[in-house]
């Protein structure tokens, strides 16, 4: 279950709530009875296994040496007609 923070907008009494994500928000202070809000803050993320770095998830991309192309591979450049 998510642990949520507020604050009191009138007394500042900060606390945490368990709720499921299907639940309403909390409207109202447990010290002062007064308005609370949620307070946001940074969510710390974990990644594990494969496939977050660079190299984890690609194969090699470098481009075939000339030495295993095939000779039948190559033709051979044929010179431009000459127009006099």
């Amino acid at each position: 279950m998510p642990t949520y923070e507020y604050a009191c907008t009138d007394c500042g009494h900060e606390f945490e709530a368990f709720q499921s994500f299907s639940d309403d928000a909390l409207t109202q202070c447990p010290e002062c009875k007064g308005a609370i809000q949620k307070v946001y803050s940074n969510v710390g993320v974990v990644f594990k296994g494969t496939g977050f770095y660079k190299n984890d998830s690609r194969t090699s991309t470098k481009p075939a040496s000339p030495a295993a192309v095939t000779p039948a591979a190559v033709k051979p450049a044929t010179p431009a007609p000459k127009n006099d």
